[in-house]
């Protein structure tokens, strides 16, 4: 199974970016997905996660301005994020779930993508 997730940068606040996760190795149309973020010093937290049949949820801090999407023609899911904020620096790192239904908790994926680098300049 391989989770090769791409897409972020160094963008100003008020931009938009699109990460893609292509996963691989997995019945990726069966699997939920999500998405979580690191930022330094501190603990790796949910921000999305979308379901096999396509019911999204995520952290308040997101709500309005991330949306998350899957193509399982293509097996790969995105988050587009816009009017990001220096808070949303991080590295984010999508992740799959064995079941159709997802969680919030990261303890209960078991497969993560590398991570890909967001920083949100002010």
């Amino acid at each position: 199974v391989q989770l090769q997730a791409s897409g972020g940068g160094l963008v100003q606040a008020g931009d938009s970016l699109r990460l893609s996760c292509a996963a691989s190795g997995l019945p990726f149309s069966s699997y939920g997905m999500a998405w979580f973020r690191q930022a330094p010093g501190k603990e790796r937290e949910f921000v999305a996660t979308i379901w096999s049949g396509g019911r999204t949820g995520y952290t308040d801090s997101v709500k309005g301005r991330f949306t998350i999407s899957r193509d399982n023609t293509k097996n790969t899911v995105y988050l587009q994020m816009n009017s990001l904020k220096p808070e949303d620096t991080a590295v984010y790192y999508c992740a799959g779930s064995r079941t159709s239904a997802t969680s919030r908790v990261a303890y209960t994926y078991a497969y993560w993508g590398q991570g890909t680098q967001v920083t949100v300049s002010s």
